[in-house]
């Protein structure tokens, strides 16, 4: 089910419920701001053991951490020291952006 129309239609699909629990904030006002176009929910159809994430009016800060190789620098193991330090220092998301090494 699509959160955005599910939302417009007052109801509170599954990702919502999951992301408000999450959260600590409630249902019907994520759906709320989801159907208002304030926050919105993500989740990886291809990736059904990853939970959804909400992104939005009232939804704490997500932390994303970029590393990644260059034909500039191409050196895996400070990219993996750099990877391990934002998981430690709790970044919600990691994105390798290699584009050599």
């Amino acid at each position: 089910m699509n959160p955005i129309p599910a939302a417009r239609n007052r109801e509170i699909p599954p990702e919502i419920r999951a992301v408000a629990r999450a959260e600590g904030v409630e249902g019907e006002a994520l759906a709320a701001e989801v159907a208002a176009g304030r926050a919105v929910v993500l989740k990886n159809r291809r990736r059904p053991d990853l939970p959804p994430v909400g992104v939005g009016r009232g939804l704490r800060t997500k932390v994303n951490a970029n590393i990644g190789t260059s034909l500039d620098r191409a050196d895996p193991e400070a990219e993996l020291a750099k990877a391990r330090a934002a998981v430690e220092a709790g970044a919600d998301t990691l994105m390798d952006l290699s584009t050599a090494g």
